[in-house]
């Protein structure tokens, strides 16, 4: 994993005044403008995938550093302010549904590669990756040469916390520790994309290839008895079987016999029970370990809501700013507006 961290990013309700938002899209519209001629359109993805950036840039557009808006709001500017810029956006807050056929009007013929990887960043962090954060929000960003970045977010419906995925497309493959950064409180997840997990990812691809009927007398067998229990750091977890798991996804994996699980999971209907029942049966009858880690490492930002966030990785937010700055100063706005957004960053980061 290339980075990670963690910030409190709570549940905050309404939307940004009219008056903020077009002064975000504004900002938006005149950094993105300027790292674009400076250091092309790769390397704007490539900071929108840096999690440390993208705070950074959403603090200078004037949003709350502790909120779970701070993803929304700033990727819905982004998706105005970049079209003029050859750059290109789909998706968004609640929008699951119409997110292909968004790609498809305009990706033209790369549609089906951005979809694909629409389609995978979404699965792996709702099924592949299960610690309780629903999908609410995607969306991808990709240019006329293919190359692509997807900043999702979920929310945990206990703790009313979000927790943002980064993703970018230098990955080896989309199941084996692709992320290139995670925001969110560290917890506990079923992580089938740990390297850790390989054994079990390789089982439950086998599992899946058998007859849909000798995978459903494993299922009952789990099911009926006692809640199993694995070891996490020491404790023990106690862990139960899926109420349900989509049989007809099961069929048609059989159907298919799919190579690896990244195939398994691209399978229509194979969803985060499915995931689930075959990992639990990998452990408990073939004896492959689950990885129970928390793909969230470091501690990102701590403080209350009105504190200022102390990054412990200090060098990487600090060279994560250099270019906010110099684009900052080259920007065609205002002087003030400058000001008012340099002085957040510093505050940010100092």
């Amino acid at each position: 994993m290339e980075k990670t961290g963690i910030a409190d990013l709570p549940l905050h309700y309404g939307k940004a005044p009219a008056w903020l938002y077009k002064r975000m899209v504004r900002l938006a519209d005149a950094i993105s403008a300027i790292i674009i001629e400076e250091y092309g359109g790769e390397k704007l993805l490539e900071l929108l995938s840096n999690p440390y950036w993208f705070q950074s840039f959403s603090c200078v557009l004037g949003y709350d550093w502790h909120s779970s808006g701070t993803t929304t709001v700033t990727c819905a500017c982004l998706k105005e302010a970049l079209e003029k810029h050859g750059i290109k956006a789909a998706g968004g807050k609640g929008m699951a549904k119409k997110t292909i056929e968004e790609i498809k009007e305009k990706a033209g013929e790369l549609g089906d590669k951005i979809s694909y990887a629409s389609r995978m960043t979404a699965k792996v962090d709702s099924a592949a990756l299960q610690d309780g954060y629903g999908l609410y929000h995607h969306v991808i960003i990709f240019d006329d040469a293919g190359r692509w970045v997807v900043i999702q977010q979920g929310m945990n419906k206990e703790n009313r916390y979000a927790r943002r995925y980064h993703w970018i497309w230098k990955i080896k493959n989309f199941v084996e520790e692709p992320h290139a950064g995670i925001i969110g409180k560290k917890g506990i997840a079923l992580n089938m994309t740990d390297r850790n997990s390989e054994d079990a990812r390789k089982v439950s691809v086998e599992i899946s290839k058998e007859k849909p009927a000798w995978v459903y007398k494993q299922f009952m067998k789990i099911k009926t008895c006692k809640p199993y229990q694995s070891t996490l750091e020491g404790k023990m977890l106690a862990l139960k079987m899926p109420e349900k798991i989509n049989w007809n996804a099961l069929k048609e994996a059989y159907e298919i016999q799919p190579r690896n699980f990244e195939e398994m999971l691209a399978i229509k209907g194979v969803g985060a029970s499915t995931i689930r029942a075959l990992a639990y049966i990998s452990d408990i009858i073939y004896g492959c370990p689950l990885s129970w880690n928390d793909p969230v490492k470091y501690s990102f930002a701590v403080g209350g809501k009105d504190g200022v966030p102390y990054p412990v990785d200090r060098r990487a937010m600090d060279e994560s700013t250099d270019i906010l700055i110099q684009s900052l100063e080259d920007a065609k706005v205002g002087k003030r507006e400058k000001i008012e957004a340099i002085k957040k960053l510093k505050i940010l980061v100092e």
